[in-house]
């Protein structure tokens, strides 16, 4: 189950998009844990036909996970994250749009709002508010060079499909991967015989993974299908081609616009580290990979060369921020020099490559994720020390990331500050989960007086605590936002501003009304810019934790 602060942002999530019956039902479900029908009916005590409806929904909208067991039936369980990613929607469709056009926002929007659709479905529902794009084009050599189908929005559904941006929804994504990894690794373990060793424990429980993992990838591997050959031509060979499958239903997959986040999140980091042309030539280098960037739990990018980066880079962009002499260096040799900085080149040592971005291997260029996620989730670990106890807990934090468990004389001595005021401040440090003890007795009664207590940085615990703070955060903005939307004399302004004839002309209102109008939309601007801060954050600390991460232990 999730915890308190995580609960409440879940419910006031799902209470602002599908209302107060639904929240009432994931409420329950979050609070109690996994349940069935008649069990969430006695709890939210609600009509059966009302739950039932809320868990349609919510079903349909992959919020909900159900299964089928020997001992207890039909249990319905909630599924945190697909909820907490709704808080990015405006992200990806803005996403799309500038991929695929305003078509491609609509499509993904569309797909969004109903939770999972077929082609057919999408298509004729946006054929209705735009019938001029579903028409066929005049000209035959324009409809040669679409892909299958007749409309600008097949055109872009294919595209959407194809490059990975929809998946399909299967039977296998309704149901909860927590059991399937119990019921895997229970079949793995009854493999071995005698007592297992960890090392046996763990490679179990790999295989269980990687088997669900293999799983999951051929139930979403439908979706496209060929087209049936047209035999009218007897002229020209026929040429194979995709089409998508109209009776699949598609889903967005986060995973993919996640990669887009993350790209930018790289992007940034270049820049405020290096310059502005080093943030250009990290650009070039993650599109130059873009296509084959599928998930966002890959810890290393596809393989890419010098040339493919450079042609990326527009002639007009000026990339000589590192080079001091009159005469003007290649575009091929100025990218040659930033990889080469970027790569840390220089300072081949564990804490070079401990910095670094990208890695250079046999004239080919990687980029490093898991490298540069450790690094930005350190990151905000560090400013979290810093705005809580200044420059000196920083200091303490990043010598136990560095060094490891010490005792509290050590720390001192090597950080070079006096014991009263490391006391207290470790104290302080620990009280807000960023740094942990460890015991180490020297006698088997475990005396205190006898003890050695070591301080260190659990990351798992540290950015788990800071993860729940941000959200106990999203849920305040949330309230804030209402609040701030339920105020008396807001409130009767917007009524009025839904009047047909004061939306289609707004000097209608008084000048004092357009002046309250005008405030509240600088707060909502505020409070969205602030929940924009704070979604980045999260993403940090949670999306990019991948699996393999060079991380300090």
């Amino acid at each position: 189950m999730a915890d308190a602060d995580t609960s409440r942002l879940c419910v006031q999530i799902v209470r602002s998009h599908f209302g107060p019956l639904a929240a009432n039902v994931a409420s329950a479900l979050l609070t109690r844990g996994r349940l069935s029908l008649a069990q969430l009916i006695r709890y939210t005590m609600m009509k059966p036909r009302s739950v039932r409806a809320a868990i349609l929904v919510l079903v349909q909208h992959n919020i909900l996970w159900h299964s089928n067991t020997d001992e207890e039936g039909e249990m319905l369980e909630f599924n945190t994250l697909e909820c907490l990613m709704r808080l990015r929607f405006g992200r990806f469709v803005w996403q799309a749009e500038q991929l695929f056009g305003p078509s491609g926002a609509e499509i993904v929007q569309l797909i969004l709002d109903h939770g999972k659709l077929q082609p057919p479905d999408i298509i004729s529902q946006l054929s209705i508010y735009n019938p001029k794009s579903a028409e066929l084009p005049s000209h035959p050599q324009l409809l040669l060079m679409r892909h299958p189908g007749s409309s600008l929005y097949s055109q872009t559904l294919y595209k959407l499909v194809s490059g990975a941006y929809l998946k399909p929804s299967t039977l296998l994504s309704h149901n909860s991967p927590r059991d399937k990894r119990i019921k895997y690794e229970a079949e793995e373990k009854a493999k071995l015989t005698g007592f297992p060793t960890a090392k046996e424990l763990r490679e179990a429980m790999e295989t269980a993974e990687a088997r669900l993992k293999r799983e999951e990838e051929e139930a979403e591997s439908v979706g496209l299908k060929r087209k049936p050959k047209d035999h009218r031509s007897t002229k020209r060979k026929a040429i194979e081609e995709d089409m998508v499958d109209d009776v699949v239903y598609f889903r967005v997959n986060f995973d993919r616009f996640n990669t887009y986040i993350r790209n930018k999140l790289i992007e940034t980091a270049v820049g405020e580290r290096f310059n502005r042309s080093a943030a250009l030539v990290m650009r070039a280098t993650l599109k130059s990979t873009e296509a084959k960037q599928k998930s966002i739990s890959d810890t290393r990018s596809d393989p890419t060369s010098t040339a493919a980066i450079a042609m990326l880079i527009s002639d007009d962009e000026n990339l000589s921020g590192l080079v001091t002499s009159t005469k003007k260096p290649s575009s091929a040799s100025l990218v040659k020099d930033y990889l080469g900085l970027m790569s840390a080149i220089d300072n081949p040592t564990p804490a070079g490559r401990a910095s670094s971005f990208i890695n250079l291997s046999n004239n080919k260029v990687y980029v490093e994720f898991g490298i540069i996620g450790s690094r930005l989730r350190r990151h905000v670990l560090e400013a979290v020390a810093r705005e809580r106890h200044g420059d000196d807990g920083v200091r303490i934090v990043r010598l136990l990331l560095d060094i490891g468990k010490m005792d509290e004389k050590q720390i001192a001595k090597v950080a070079m500050m006096p014991n009263n005021v490391v006391r207290p401040l470790l104290a302080a440090l620990s009280s807000d989960f960023l740094i942990s003890t460890q015991e180490v007795p020297r006698s088997a009664d475990r005396n205190p007086t006898r003890t050695f207590y070591l301080w260190h940085v659990d990351l798992h615990k540290a950015y788990s605590t800071l993860l729940g703070h941000l959200y106990k955060t999203l849920y305040n903005i949330g309230m804030r936002r209402q609040a701030e939307q339920e105020e008396p004399t807001v409130k009767a302004v917007l009524e009025k501003r839904e009047r047909t004839d004061v939306a289609q002309d707004e000097s209608l209102l008084s000048r004092m009304e357009r002046d309250v109008l005008k405030e509240w939309e600088t707060k909502q601007e505020k409070l969205t810019v602030l929940e924009m801060r704070v979604e980045e954050a999260v993403f940090i600390l949670r999306d990019l934790d991948t699996v393999g991460s060079n991380e300090d232990s």
